[in-house]
């Protein structure tokens, strides 16, 4: 268990420094550069120019800037083929580019839930030592129980059968003395018989 989480901590670990690394890359690559609201993205005659503003997009088929569909989400075939279109570096095509966000976004996502899940069953479920010490309390007071239990029927005999002797309660030292005396003076009768007879 404990090899899991660790396993799973070093995944959102690295997970989170690729997302850093990527957003340092978009930064560096297309810098702080402003540029007039009057220049036209054709204005621009190489990708390493027209890409960091964030209306403009480069085409390889033609090498021509552009400006970005901002009606269209992704900018259609008509545009540039997404093979072939850049936007924010030079380096990574349009259809890479929404492919890696994609996966990106999917492994951030299910990274989360799956740590969301494995806190709630850890909360609900305690583990190791935590888990062995709650086993092993409950067996003993089941033990306890059923101790107690097997105590109580024993008692209940016990007094089942001195009652049906007689013996029950207070009144059994009594029987017992009671008993003694009878048989001493029993016995003593027969003494004097056996005497007398001889």
């Amino acid at each position: 268990m404990i090899s899991f989480t660790t396993g799973r901590q070093t995944l959102t670990t690295s997970v989170l420094f690729c997302a850093v690394v990527l957003c340092v890359s978009f930064v560096s690559q297309g810098g702080c550069q402003t540029s007039s609201p009057t220049t036209a993205c054709s204005a621009y005659k190489t990708c390493d120019t027209c890409v960091p503003h964030a209306k403009c997009l480069w085409c390889l088929t033609n090498s021509t800037c552009t400006d970005y569909p901002v009606s269209w989400l992704l900018p259609p075939a008509s545009v540039c083929k997404l093979s072939q279109a850049r936007w924010g570096v030079c380096w990574m095509n349009f259809e890479a580019l929404i492919i890696a966000l994609a996966v990106l976004c999917g492994t951030i996502l299910i990274s989360t839930i799956v740590c969301c899940c494995c806190c709630c069953c850890c909360k609900k479920h305690p583990s190791g030592p935590e888990r062995d010490v709650e086993r092993f309390a409950r067996k003993r007071e089941e033990i306890r129980q059923r101790a107690e239990e097997r105590k109580g029927e024993r008692k209940a005999r016990h007094d089942e059968i001195r009652r049906k002797y007689g013996m029950y309660g207070s009144t059994l030292c009594y029987h017992f003395f009671s008993f003694l005396n009878d048989f001493e003076r029993l016995s003593g009768h027969l003494f004097q018989l056996c005497r007398v007879d001889q």
